[in-house]
């Protein structure tokens, strides 16, 4: 299930309530899933309980009850918690399934990932006045207009509509690119600050860092062929056990010098000192006690906590998955601004994710590593749209 079709399921489960009887409300067109919050549990959690209770008349808590169980029968959802006030926090039946479902659906969409029909059939006229940045800011605008469906139309002249405050320097100097970014980055009412520091290639620039991402994530790409493999989506991790490959300690600079990124390492366990091993077929291996119980005691089996990749992987899932409500905004606001420092958002998701895509060592490319160059490679897409979708270049180098 990806966030997108979660998202339908938690509509559904609105007009369920609806039709029921349980709810009087209009059904929203949308409901936003995300990663859950400090308290919350579970994959995603939605905020909907809070948005409809004044509506309904009823408190978020049992707003949040009553499409709980609508919830819960639903195909994908193991289980639904109600924490705080009345976030739904949803378990997913496997959440590597939500990663291949969302790597999937990228690929097949390509730079069109995110595209809608939220203002179809609409025609926005900008009236803007003659300043250098409100017709930089118009023509993002008509750009991001039509990847939700609407025509944009750019006119001069009173009465303005869209007057973002107009840069103190002229931005020409900076060079193309940096001069988009330097007049599209800041929110309309912020002056834009033209500098050089849109220029230097160091993390403290906003603009570096995008492009840097989108270069690195064509780089492991391209190192990837080498090897021999291409992405395929999937989990990102190996099992371990019989017949399973294990990578062990020992292999930081081979992977560093693959991928020029440094980042933690995705370390599997093996047998050896301080290595547990874990899977199917090793509940034998636990001691014995020298005193037999006269009453079996079950031992519940733990939850499995989430592999490093998995950790690394996280931070990336939830911008990716977000892509379309944020496109959405940005046409509906004409705020090419929140597209932008969205775009670093995934940046500073996918770069840290970057370290464990390639093979290290003598270890063999497996499935568990096309599915990660997958996830990198759906990144790389997001952020070369956005780029282009506010005039700047997506370099393959940098």
């Amino acid at each position: 299930m990806t966030p997108v079709e979660l998202s339908r399921t938690v509509l559904r489960a609105v007009r369920r309530a609806v039709e029921d009887g349980e709810l009087s409300v209009s059904v929203p067109e949308r409901v936003v899933v995300t990663e859950p919050g400090p308290g919350g549990c579970g994959d995603y959690a939605t905020n909907v309980a809070l948005r409809l209770a004044r509506t309904a008349g009823q408190s978020p808590l049992r707003v949040a009850e009553i499409l709980r169980p609508r919830l819960v029968d639903a195909d994908g959802i193991r289980d639904v918690v109600v924490t705080g006030p009345g976030f739904l926090n949803i378990c997913l039946d496997a959440r590597d399934d939500l990663v291949t479902g969302l790597v999937r659906e990228i690929r097949a969409r390509g730079a069109e990932y995110g595209h809608g029909a939220a203002l179809a059939g609409q025609v926005v006229e900008l009236r803007v006045p003659y300043e250098v940045r409100a017709e930089v800011v118009a023509d993002a605008v008509v750009r991001i207009l039509a990847t939700q469906g609407a025509r944009g139309t750019v006119e001069h002249g009173e009465p303005v509509n869209l007057r973002p405050v107009p840069a103190a320097e002229d931005p020409a100097p900076l060079g193309p690119d940096a001069a988009q970014w330097a007049l599209l980055y800041p929110a309309p009412h912020d002056r834009p600050r033209i500098t050089a520091d849109h220029l230097v290639q160091r993390e403290s620039n906003p603009l570096f860092r995008v492009r840097y991402a989108h270069a690195r994530v064509r780089a492991v790409s391209r190192n990837a062929a080498r090897l021999g493999f291409t992405a395929e989506p999937g989990p990102l991790d190996l099992a371990t056990g019989p017949g399973h490959t294990v990578t062990g300690p020992g292999n930081e600079a081979a992977r560093a010098s693959l991928t020029a990124e440094p980042g933690p390492l995705d370390l599997a366990t093996g047998p050896g000192p301080g290595h547990t091993v874990t899977g199917p077929g090793n509940e034998a291996a636990a001691p014995t006690p020298l005193t037999p119980l006269p009453i079996p005691i079950p031992i519940p089996s733990p939850t499995p906590s989430p592999t490093p990749t998995q950790e690394a992987a996280r931070p990336l899932l939830t911008p990716l998955a977000d892509h379309p409500r944020i496109l959405a905004a940005a046409a509906t606001h004409r705020a090419p601004d929140r597209l932008a420092r969205h775009l670093v958002t995934v940046a500073d998701a996918v770069l840290p994710f970057l370290s464990s895509v390639l093979p290290c060592g003598e270890e063999k490319p497996s499935a568990a590593h096309r599915a990660r160059l997958a996830l990198a490679e759906a990144a790389g897409t997001v952020l070369a749209g956005g780029l282009s979708l506010l005039g700047i270049d997506a370099p393959e180098h940098l």
